[in-house]
Parts: structure tokens; sequence; C-alpha cells
């Protein structure tokens, strides 16, 4: 008979501390409807490295973009009228943001430009674009979130192809949150937060899903946020509202459970270093980046075209 052995646990580390200096204490409309109204001088999200190993964190409440050097350094990139989350990069110099607020946007991180990618379809505003992912043929996926959950599982998964063709692959799932790819490129990962799981996204040869199927389930007050995958196929998992990064087999099995601190709200994560075998977290609550070594690297991500 197969027995599960409980998963290890491990404490994630401090890598870096939001500056003081860089803390806003004031009041926003974000905070106000996702925080109840708490004092929140920073929600950080979209972990993303560049080439020369930067790590690049999103400030949703304010609109910021941080650069943070591989000393733990901070300077800021951008700051706009907008509540950006996820984040991937297009080309050495050019972000791809999921903004709630806006739709799909571009960053030039050298300049700190900002301008509109997508912002509509067919005329209609999304509901609040959460996060995203990119497959080798630079289609990227990514997720309408908007204010969806079990009283209204109408949040969307999208897929904008390379000739700007935008695809709806689904439109029923209760908080779509955090995407990402096997390392075939054959299944994506879908957390979906308020319904406190993933979902299994096969993705056909013709372009459509089927058989969609939900792959973990969590527990808690606040489901599934961020995803990675690692080269073994792995999936880890950023839970916020137990402060956990679940590491999953192909069994859907914790492997391992690394844990925040008291209190931590751990939104995101993003593999990192000069092995990509360095796991890097969001902590939120705290304004916070922690990290992790792991013995296995995440898989290398691919880039899109500013189209």
């Amino acid at each position: 008979m197969f027995l599960l052995q409980p998963p290890q646990v491990r404490d994630l580390e401090l890598f870096t501390r939001m500056p003081d200096a860089l803390r806003r204490r004031e009041s926003s409309v974000w905070a106000d409807a996702n925080r109840g109204g708490q004092p929140t001088d920073s929600f950080l999200e979209g972990p993303v490295f560049d080439d020369l190993g930067n790590l690049y964190v999103t400030d949703i409440p304010f609109g910021r973009i941080f650069r943070i050097d591989p000393a733990g350094h901070w300077s800021q990139v951008a700051e706009y009228d907008g509540e950006p989350n996820g984040m991937k990069f297009l080309d050495a110099r050019t972000l791809l943001v999921t903004d709630y607020k806006n739709g799909l946007m571009l960053i030039d991180v050298a300049t700190g430009t900002v301008t509109p990618h997508l912002q509509r379809r067919n005329t209609e505003r999304f509901k609040g674009v959460n996060d995203l992912v990119i497959d080798a043929k630079g289609s990227i996926y990514f997720t309408d979130q908007g204010q969806t959950g079990l009283h209204d599982p109408t949040g969307r998964l999208y897929r904008l192809r390379p000739d700007g063709q935008l695809d709806l692959l689904l439109s029923n799932v209760p908080s779509p949150n955090g995407v990402a790819l096997s390392p075939d490129g054959k299944l994506l990962y879908l957390a979906v937060t308020r319904g406190n799981c993933v979902w299994r996204v096969p993705l056909l040869a013709d372009g459509s899903v089927a058989k969609v199927s939900q792959f973990f389930t969590s527990y808690g007050p606040s489901g599934p946020d961020g995803l990675a995958v690692d080269t073994t196929g792995r999936v880890l998992v950023a839970n916020p509202g137990l402060g956990y990064v679940w590491v999953l087999n192909a069994r859907a099995e914790p492997v391992a459970v690394l844990r925040g601190p008291a209190g931590a709200s751990i939104t995101n994560l993003a593999f990192g270093g000069a092995e990509r075998s360095t796991l890097f977290v969001t902590d939120s609550t705290h304004g916070c980046v922690m990290k992790m070594d792991l013995d296995i690297p995440g898989v290398p991500l691919h880039r899109g075209t500013p189209a």
C-alpha cells in the first residue's frame, strides 16, 4: 500500500524589505475595496527577473514598479495611474503588465514610460486582469479576475496570440488568478482563488481547451494566488491565506511546504539566481521579498512580442 509521506516543512528566509522611504502611509481606493480599509503602505506582487538578475515587483495600490538588484537594493522604475499586478518580460527592456484598472500595459524599464497594449475586448472593459504567462510561440495567457468568486463564477482566461487574435478560453472561473505552463507547454495551471483550488487546463493542438479539471484543493480564508513550475513539472502554489508555498508533485501531493513569517500573505513567486533554483516570493502584508534555495530549478520563461 502506498503511504503518502508528510511534506517537508521549511521556513522562507528574508531577502529584502521595502525601505521605509518608499512606503506610502496614505489611503487608496484599492485598499478600501480589497483590504477592508486597513492602512496599506504597499502591496507587492508580480515578481519577475531580467537578464541581469534584477528582480522587478509591482505595488498594486499605488501604481508603482520597483527594481531590486541582486544585493537587495530598491529603486523605482515607474509610477502611473493604475493597479499593476502580474508581469513578464517581452524583451530585455519591455515589461508586459496585467493592470486591474487599465488592462494590459507596456512598461519600458529603461525610461519608465507606460503605454497601453490591450485595454478592451470588442470595446468592453475587462473585469480586472490579474496575471499572465507566455508560451514558446509567443502567445500570452492572462486571467481576468475582477471581483468574481463562488457567488459570481464568471472570471475569464484569455489567450492573446502574436498576430493580435484574442481567444476566450474559459468564462466560468470563480476568481482566476495565477497561471503557469507545464515544461512541455501542453498544460496550463490556473489558480482559482475563491474556489481555493488549482485547475488543470489541457491546451489542445487546435487551440481550444477541454476536460478542464481540478488539480489541487487547498483550504483557509484565501486560496491559491501566484503559480510557478519547475523543470520536473512540480507545481509551486503561493497561498496567501495560509502564508505558504505548496510544492506539489504530479499527483498534486504536497512534497514540501515553504512557510512565511506569522501574518504573511504570500502572493506570488518567481525563480531566480544563477541557476534559476532560488525561489523568491512576495510577502505582501509586510512589504518584503522572501527566498528559498531549492534543489530543482524553475522552467525558463518565454517571451512574447510587443506587437
